[in-house]
């Protein structure tokens, strides 16, 4: 089976190296890709927003399942026009993509079924925005209505930081937010797989979003993630399931908008019960490397159940018993302006050693491989629990040469202070 995987992050690099793992893989080709992913797959030069010629490609390299690494490509219909065409893809359609497109679509979608999540406004202009504020307490929580790779969103502790939020949000012009209530608690990143009628579960994590130890400074992309997190239990997992994303899957299928792919519930565990903080509709990064490290079943196998409704039918999920650990190593500057261009070396020495580096923003200049983006590298190792593959991980890191980066010294954190 031949298979296009669209992406250029870490996440699409652990998915590249898990895919062409499978017995029943053709040839893979990924756009754009990175040097890390040219490992496992062709390169080839294809823009998702272009559908047209997306479509040609498959059809011209008899490419029967796309997988849709990143959020941007469908919340802008890509999998719609695939499918319209015959193809299969892993990866929702535009509606049900507004999960993720849309925080109001999705808080909205909570409030008419039930759904345990934070209490919500939204506003669509800075005058609506500010009268919504005085119903809500400190701290409180501010959203960009849209895409905002992992960035938009600003936890204020004082009515100054609220409007500085609210000014930042403005300036460009019109845009929507969703204003909420904090929530206290610990966050829990949890995955699910469903063609839309089954579904099951596919691992929890706990990333770590902030850019300094300790959970300091602004919010990135991810810093680091371990999996799985013992603090979801299998009982919270059931209540997971049964309180919020069977529901979701379900009014969405009643509206006949039939979500296929993998859904990402981001998690607060609040005293009350866990409540959803928002759902992403691809699988997360860091998250991804941490799950694709421990799954032992074939990726491509529960990618084609999903993607051709077989779900019901496939085995589930199987995952290793062992913990894995990923840590981000980012350009200074993130997640601000990154410096590019710093050279990134001992890669090969760091795998050596047992780790897996999954590549982000890399590019190769003169034959050296150099940092092109924020977050650069996914060092990942596994072991007996999260302490084990904490040291190895960070072993790993300490064999990379990166003089222009820089990584976070406590990924896993909060799991060992729980002393596991």
């Amino acid at each position: 089976m031949n298979v296009l995987l669209l992406g250029s992050g870490a996440r699409e690099h652990a998915l590249a190296w898990k895919l062409a793992q499978s017995p029943k893989l053709g040839k893979l080709f990924a756009a754009p890709g990175n040097p890390g992913i040219a490992k496992h797959a062709q390169l080839v030069q294809l823009d998702p927003a272009d559908h047209r010629g997306t479509v040609d490609f498959c059809l011209k390299n008899s490419v029967e399942l796309i997988v849709i690494g990143p959020e941007a490509p469908l919340v802008d219909g890509l999998a719609d026009n695939l499918r319209t065409m015959g193809f299969c893809v892993f990866g929702p359609n535009k509606i049900p993509a507004q999960l993720e497109g849309s925080k109001g679509f999705t808080k909205d979608l909570c409030a008419r079924h039930n759904i345990p999540t934070a209490r919500y406004a939204k506003a669509s202009d800075k005058l609506g925005a500010e009268a919504a504020l005085e119903d809500f307490g400190l701290p409180v929580v501010i959203k960009a209505d849209g895409l905002a790779a992992g960035k938009g969103v600003t936890i204020a502790h004082s009515a100054d930081e609220a409007q500085a939020a609210l000014d930042a949000l403005f300036a460009g012009g019109k845009t929507d937010v969703v204003i909420e209530q904090f929530l206290e608690g610990e966050e829990v990143s949890f995955f699910a797989l469903t063609d839309g009628q089954t579904i099951v579960p596919f691992g929890s994590a706990q990333d770590h979003k902030r850019v300094g130890e300790g959970d300091r400074g602004p919010n990135t992309g991810g810093m680091g993630a371990y999996s799985p997190a013992s603090i979801f239990t299998p009982d919270l997992e059931r209540q997971v399931m049964d309180e919020i994303v069977s529901p979701t899957v379900r009014a969405l299928a009643k509206r006949g908008h039939v979500y296929s792919g993998v859904l990402y519930a981001g998690l607060m565990l609040a005293a009350e019960g866990p409540k959803l903080i928002e759902y992403n509709v691809r699988f997360g990064d860091p998250e991804c490397q941490v799950l694709m490290v421990r799954l032992e079943s074939d990726l491509l196998e529960l990618m084609c159940a999903t993607a051709k409704g077989n779900l019901a039918d496939a085995d589930p999920p199987r995952f290793s018993d062992e913990a894995a650990l990923t840590v981000v190593m980012a350009a200074n500057g993130y997640p601000g302006t990154p410096e590019r261009g710093g050279i990134v070396g001992g890669i090969a020495e760091a795998e050596q050693a047992g780790a897996m580096v999954f590549q982000a923003g890399t590019a190769e200049a003169e034959g050296k491989l150099v940092a092109d983006g924020g977050r650069v590298l996914a060092v990942t190792a596994t072991g007996k629990g999260v302490k084990a593959a904490q040291k190895a991980a960070y072993a790993a890191v300490n064999l990379i040469d990166f003089p222009s980066g820089f990584c976070r010294r406590d990924i896993g954190w909060r799991e060992l202070g729980r002393g596991r």
